[in-house]
């Protein structure tokens, strides 16, 4: 799988437990009704974390996404976050699993009376799944990099589709992608209604120039978890940052550019629109920045 979701396969995987609605089952035996909402409609929310080092990084970070996206779409999901965490704790233990796992948590509206649009005829139970595997980033990708191009699908404003939110519809994203895919591109570049870059399709996106590192405002990307991080190490560490309004003709003039993940971290990007970076991967500010991020997980991870 080429992009910032490109992983090794690791045969472990093949016979991880995954957590559904509070069983702990093989992958062959975790299914959900057809009539279920997130099927039907992608009616849901869902989290990515990472274990590190037994621990689970930025996990109330990713608590306050997780139930702040629910109320968001009136979603009663049938567990407190201190029963969550102790889902996913129960699921990583059951798996013996300590450093180098993905999580998905998954969660939508449940099964309904029937396969329509009105979350009124949900039954009124919500499906809580967790899927937990042994997945590193590709360690090729850090050198090689990423490359992007600008699809025509836009990013949307909340009173349309929400970025911000961490919905199961990712119909509008997947549009994006396949745009840009003729072109031989890993992720594709979107810009908000104003023609503003903000953000890839599956992770956000940073661009360097002039020793400044560069963002969207965040009004039409995603609420990333590994983003804030990102402008907070750059602010607690004396590196000049910028959250504004960028053109294309900015980025396309940058030094460095990476984007930005919970799987992926901080992953380097070679190209775009044919626009190739000037510098070695990963270029200076590219690798000053893991390795903050990198310091910044284990202290999280031992605290």
């Amino acid at each position: 799988m080429p992009g910032s979701q490109d992983f090794a396969s690791d045969p472990r995987n093949d016979a991880v437990l995954l957590y559904l609605n509070g069983a702990l089952v093989p992958k062959a035996e975790a299914k959900v009704s057809v009539f279920d909402a997130g099927f039907v409609l992608g009616d849901g929310v869902w989290e990515g974390l990472r274990l590190h080092r037994g621990r689970l990084l930025f996990l109330e970070a990713h608590m306050d996404r997780l139930y702040d996206g629910a109320k968001a779409i009136a979603l009663d999901i049938g567990l407190s976050r201190d029963e969550m965490v102790a889902a996913l704790k129960r699921t990583v233990e059951a798996n013996g699993m300590e450093s180098g796992v993905h999580i998905r948590l998954m969660v939508t509206r449940g099964p309904k009376k029937a396969p329509n649009q009105d979350p009124r005829n949900a039954l009124g139970r919500a499906t809580v799944v967790i899927v937990a595997e042994h997945k590193e980033p590709s360690e090729e990708i850090v050198t090689k990099g990423l490359k992007l191009a600008t699809s025509s699908i836009r990013c949307t404003p909340k009173e349309m589709f929400d970025m911000r939110l961490n919905s199961h519809s990712r119909l509008a994203l997947i549009r994006a992608l396949l745009d840009v895919i003729p072109q031989g591109a890993d992720e594709a570049l979107m810009l908000d209604p104003d023609s503003f870059v903000s953000s890839c399709n599956a992770t956000n996106f940073f661009s360097v120039r002039g020793g400044e590192l560069r963002t969207s405002t965040g009004e039409f990307c995603f609420n990333g978890v590994t983003r804030a991080n990102v402008i907070r190490l750059a602010k607690d560490n004396a590196i000049p940052v910028r959250i504004g309004n960028f053109t294309l003709d900015d980025v396309h003039a940058s030094e460095e550019a990476f984007v930005t993940g919970t799987f992926g971290g901080i992953t380097p990007v070679r190209e775009i629109d044919g626009y190739t970076m000037p510098l070695s991967l990963p270029g200076p500010m590219t690798q000053r920045l893991r390795a903050l991020y990198a310091g910044m997980k284990d202290r999280d991870a031992t605290g």
